[in-house]
This record gives C-alpha cells, structure tokens and sequence, in this order.
C-alpha cells in the first residue's frame, strides 16, 4: 500500500472523506485542502476512475522540513525515483508555494527537476527528459513555510476535466464543485432536480451522472499512473470494463427527472451536448425560459431547484442582479411549495433578496472566490405575493424594504415630481443623502435611475454598508416601478482635479435631456458623471436669458450645457474651453442636436489657466465652474479655487468686455470670496447661490456658490 493525499477545495474536506469511504478507504483523514488515507493499486484506480469531489490524487514519496534550496535538492535525491518510473519516462514538475528561502515555484520546480535527474544519472541510466505539453507523469511538490511534500500525480491532470464539457456558458463552475453543491442540496436519486438557470448544464449534468451511476473518469484517455513502474494494466482494464458496464445499465434505470431552464438559447444548446457527450441527454429535459416567471414544470410535483445564479458585480449590473433575486425568490414561493431550493452565490447580500429563511448553509470556495450555499425549504402552502415583470416594484401588499428610506423617497417623488414637470425638466435628484444612514443621491434620467453610493465613513463596516445599500436598491425599484435593468449604480468619492473624466465602463447608454427647452446629451454608464450637472440648471437657464446679442464665453465648461443654453439663448457667438477632447467633442455633438452649427461657435481644447494667460479676446458674458482643486498632470500648474481664484478674476477681468457679466461658480464648501482683492481690481460681486439652487437641490445649501462679477461702477 501506498500513502495518497486526495486533494480538494477548502471546506470540501468532510465530504470527500465520506465519499472515499463509499469507495473502500477505511483511514481516510482530513487535511486543509485535502485528505489522506493509505490505499493499493486497486482501491487508488478505483478513486481516481469514481471520485468525484476530488480535484487529483497524489502518491505521497517525501515529506520533509524545507528551509532553503539545498533541502528540497537533497531531500529530493532520497527518493528512489528508479522504483517509481523508467527514464525513458518524460515528466514535468508542479511546484506550489514559497517560503523564506525559496520565494520562486519556477526556482523550486528547477531544484526537484535537478534532484530527479541526478538520481537516474549516479545510477549511469539515461536522464529522464522533460516536457511541459506532453508529459507522461507529473511530479506534484507542494511548500508551505518549512514543510514540503513531493508525489506523484496518478491523474497527470485535473479530475474535475469530465471531457463532456470542451465549451461552456458564461462563469461555469468545476465540476468537482458543482457535486459538492449537490450533494448538500438535500437532493438524493429519488427526487425530481431542476436547475431555473441552468447555463451549460454543469449542476444538472453531473447529478444525472450521479443518478445514472456513470464514473466521472470513465472518458479520461490518459492517467498519470499508467507511466509508474508498478502499473497493472489488466487490473485497470477490469475496473474500467465494469464501470463502462453499470454507466450503461445504470442510465437506464434512472426514475428521476431532470429540468433544465435557461434564457439564452446559445447557452441551452451547449447545455445539451455537453449532456449528450456525458451520455446523460436523455435524462435532462431542457427548455428555455427565464428565472422570474419561470411555472412549474408538467412532472415536477415537489423536488429539488438547485441554481447558481449570477453574482459578477460590474458597474450598472448591481440592481439588476438584486431586482433577480427578489423576483426569482417570490416566483419559487409562489410556483414551487413543498419543494427545497438550494441556492449558490458569492454575494449573501444578494441571496438575502430571496426573502426565505435558510434551514442549512454552507461556505465554500469558488476558486479563490468565498461563497455561501443556503438551503431552503419552501412552504407547502403558495406564496400569496404576486412576481412582476422585468423585476419592477414588488406587490403592493408587500411590506415596505427600508421603510424609513422608502417613505422618504415617496414623498420626495411626490413633491420634486409634481414640480419638475411644471418646469419641463426630465432629470432630476429626487433623494441626496436625506437619512444619513442611507447615504446616495439618487436622480432620475427619464426611464432611467442613478443610484450614486458616497464613500461610507471608515467606521461603518463594510458588511453593514454593502447590506444598506443593497436595501436602498431594492426599495428604490420597489418605490418607483422602475425596470431594474435601467438602475444605474455608481460609487462617488472624493474626487481631485478632473477625475470624473475617467472612463468607468463601455456600456454606453446615451439619453436626450429635456431641460428648459433645450436637448443636453447624458451618457448614464461610461463615467462617473453624466455630462450634466443636475444642480446648475437654473444657473444655466439664467445664462440663457443673459445670452441674447453677446459674445459668450465658457471655461472649464466640460461638455457644453451652459454653451447650449446661450447658444439657444441667442447669443451673437460662442467659444468653449475644455481640457479634454473627449468633452468638447460631447460640447460639440449637444450644439448640433441643438441646431447651434456655424462658425461663431468655437471650440479650444486648452488647459483653461494657460488660456486665460494667453488670450486677447473680449466677451460680454463669461461662464466659469472650476474645480475645486487639480493638480492633473496635463496641467502645468496645481489649482486650488480659493488659493488662486482671485488669480482667476484678474485674467478674466481683462476678457471681460466694458458693462460685462462674469458668472462664477464652484463647488467648494464654505468658499470665501476675497471682496477687498477683488475691490483692488475694480470689480465687484453678488452671491446669488440662493437663487440658482433647484428644488431638488434645495436640502444641500452648499452643493455650489454662484456669483456675478461685474467692473465696478
């Protein structure tokens, strides 16, 4: 007998122990990540042809204390290489892990390969060569601080590679795993199993195997251990012969059924030759529908639903997702009584959408990815709560998610709503961080919601936050009706210089803005912002009416909107001056959906600070909204507009036409603005920041500060 390390993910320990005992092996014993147990060559063939939690099975040769270079090189020589396989054998070494001395696997790999072919040669026997695309065996050497072990691998690859699966739907699971998940959903061969979202039929597949008492080995052409010396070839050809014989058999005489749903037809089609090549086909019965409104099948009377459904988090995916869960979870109440669900993600939160108590939960790993299984045993009695469509609002009798913020959010619509219509705006805030511990502004882009996230306060763990904002999610959908799929979620943090240009996805969704009679193009996914600041829509409108017969000139202007609204206002020209091309070709696209095409329209793509230095030209009316402070490497200079706004004035007083207006605003809290250097420069001001706040910004006085300058008279 040989000693043999069986190894497996994390927290998959127990179960492959009782596995291995189902499989003859009497002394297995836990290991972080595995388990070992001693076995002959018949009772390891038979592992490695059945087992179908473990990812490899390796015949343990060495274990040693490893400090540095010179004990693996040594401790490698030791063994008698010559008993486990024949020179002419080619081999390749897997080395895992590091230590103190030996911080490189390509390093250590280098050292055992050394030590190996040392042994063949003291001997005067032919080196054994290497290959790393067709090796005969591989050498499995495993480092963890002073510990190493070195074996052989009996598979020579991974045992989760069935061979029915060469393509796959989007984010499959291993195979090894995907038994895991089954055999702690509760499901056993007796009952009916259906997978809701099934992609390409991973968890539905290897149950049917299980069911129909197919090896999962039984199309593996090639195993490690037919290069060692000690092979027995027809000891292996019978365990072969007979598995072969009870999967055919055992096909036949499954009772159960297997259902298989999916939305998207590509993925379903590979769904069904995968099951084809696993000999599984004629059990699984697949059929493409979607998850929320998915009905009983004819057949399936109470049963097992077992799914892994999305948990990627990517930007605008959020919502979606959560608006899924909450659907999906109403429509198993409401379709699927007396049954169990078992249900696989990475995201609790989300599994918490469900709204279901979980009577068994797991933790394990998918990949290096944490992930919960929760078990739930649905009510025999039909959910009374009605599914939407498109994961829209939840029934009216459902209990309010969030309360506080809900009601908050309701009777903001009411009176925001009621009052952009008026004004013919359809974009707008219509909640800014009114609860403090529901901190997001949420506006509304017509059809579309923006949900944007402030950094939560380092105190709030990030647990408690993830929780409240995926609450603040599902009671905006639930409050407003909105399809999830147009919920847009973003993370706003402190920004410097002109990092809101950053491009944060290619998702592009671009929407016509209605505001006071002009069109302004918002692009909801691409960057942190829309291209259009929602609080200075009245400073805009006042621009607008200030425009008609003058000269007008916008600074820092990112992408036009002020430039529409004076060009619309009739102003005699324009000029715009942005540092991004990117926004000035926006400037210029929102020009032309305006109608505001011509030559008295100029656009400069210019570091506004070097512009102002250089430029000769007079304007009647000058719109500036610098940023708060940037120190972008574009720039030759750092900025800081209380430090150097009235730098700015001075440079702007020379552009500013006899009887001029100058429009300055920023975002600087508490902003001070210098009245006695500005008086020194024959200019003055009037803070009119109350008056170009909108209602729907009316909770935060300080979101921006507007004056006008004007020469003095």
């Amino acid at each position: 007998m040989h000693q043999y390390l069986a190894v497996t993910s994390n927290g998959l320990e127990n179960l492959l122990v009782e596995e291995l005992s189902e499989l003859g092996i009497s002394n297995a014993k836990p290991v972080q990540a595995g388990v070992k147990f001693k076995a002959t060559n018949e009772q390891i063939y038979r592992c490695c042809l059945w087992s179908r939690l473990a990812s490899r099975f390796v015949r343990i040769l060495s274990e040693f204390n490893c400090n540095d270079d010179m004990d693996l090189y040594l401790s490698t020589t030791s063994v008698n290489w010559l008993n486990a396989f024949h020179s002419t054998k080619k081999f390749v070494v897997d080395f895992n892990g590091t230590n103190r001395e030996i911080r490189n696997s390509q390093y250590g790999a280098m050292k055992v390969k050394d030590g190996i072919v040392d042994c063949f040669e003291k001997k005067n026997l032919p080196r054994p060569s290497i290959s790393k695309e067709r090796p005969d065996l591989r050498i499995h050497v495993r480092l963890h601080r002073d510990k190493a072990l070195i074996g052989i691998d009996m598979v020579g690859g991974g045992l989760h590679q069935r061979g029915y699966r060469p393509s796959s739907g989007r984010a499959p699971l291993r195979e090894t795993l995907a038994n895991a998940i089954i055999k702690r959903s509760g499901w056993t061969v007796d009952k009916a199993l259906l997978d809701p979202m099934c992609g390409s039929g991973t968890l539905l597949i290897e149950a049917a195997m299980i069911a129909g008492n197919i090896a999962p080995g039984v199309q593996r052409e090639k195993w490690g251990f037919e290069a060692l010396e000690d092979f027995e070839p027809e000891l292996w050809a019978e365990i072969k012969s007979e598995a072969s014989i009870q999967g055919r058999r055992g096909v036949k005489k499954v009772d159960c059924k297997f259902y298989g749903f999916d939305n998207d037809a590509k993925v379903l089609k590979i769904a069904r030759d995968n099951a084809r090549r696993a000999g599984v086909e004629s059990l699984i019965e697949f059929k493409q529908a979607d998850a929320v409104t998915l009905t009983r099948p004819e057949g399936f009377d109470t049963g097992v639903i077992v799914s892994n459904p999305p948990y990627g988090e990517r930007l605008g995916t959020h919502p979606g997702l959560i608006a899924l869960y909450t659907t999906f979870g109403a429509q198993l109440k409401s379709e699927f009584p007396g049954s169990i669900a078992s249900i696989f993600s990475s995201d609790n939160e989300l599994l918490s959408c469900l709204r279901m108590r979980a009577e068994k939960q797991f933790k394990l790993n998918n990949g290096a990815l944490q992930c919960h299984q929760k078990n739930y045993q649905i009510s025999s009695t039909p959910s009374s709560q009605s599914n939407t469509e498109n994961g829209k609002a939840e029934s009216a009798g459902q209990s309010l998610v969030a309360p506080d913020f809900a009601n908050r959010l309701k009777k903001n619509i009411g009176k925001i709503g009621k009052w952009a219509r008026k004004e013919g705006l359809d974009c707008y805030r219509i909640y800014d961080a009114d609860l403090p511990e529901y901190n997001v502004a949420i506006d509304l882009y017509q059809e579309y919601m923006v949900i944007q996230e402030y950094a939560a306060p380092k105190d709030i763990p990030e647990e408690k936050a993830s929780r409240r904002l995926t609450d603040i999610i599902r009671a905006s959908i639930q409050v407003t009706g909105m399809d999830a799929n147009k919920v847009v979620l973003k993370v706003r943090q402190k920004q410097k210089g002109r990092s809101q240009y950053q491009k944060l996805s290619s998702e592009s969704e671009k929407l016509h803005a209605n505001e006071y009679g002009v069109k302004l193009i918002v692009n909801l996914y691409d960057y942190l912002d829309t291209g259009l600041f929602l609080d200075h829509k009245l400073t805009r409108k006042m621009l607008g009416e200030m425009a008609q017969g003058k000269d007008f000139l916008n600074l820092f202007a990112y992408t036009g909107s002020a430039t529409v609204h004076a060009a619309c206002g009739g102003a005699k020209s324009t000029t715009t001056v942005d540092m991004s091309n990117t926004y000035l070709d926006w400037a210029k696209d929102n020009m032309q959906l305006n109608g505001q095409v011509g030559r008295q329209h100029q656009y400069e793509q210019a570091d506004c600070l070097q512009w102002l230095e250089k430029s000769a030209k007079q304007f009647d009316l000058i719109f500036i909204d610098p940023p708060t402070f940037s120190n972008s490497k574009r720039m030759e200079q750092s900025f800081d507009v209380q430090r150097d706004h009235i730098m700015l004035m001075t440079n702007l007083k020379r552009l500013l036409k006899e009887g001029g207006t100058i429009v300055f605003s920023n975002n600087k809290r508490h902003f001070k603005m210098d009245m006695d250097a500005l008086n020194e420069l024959g200019l003055e001001a009037r803070n009119i920041s109350a008056k170009t706040l909108p209602l729907d910004f009316s909770r935060n006085k300080h979101i921006h500060n507007c004056w006008l300058i004007t020469h003095k008279a």
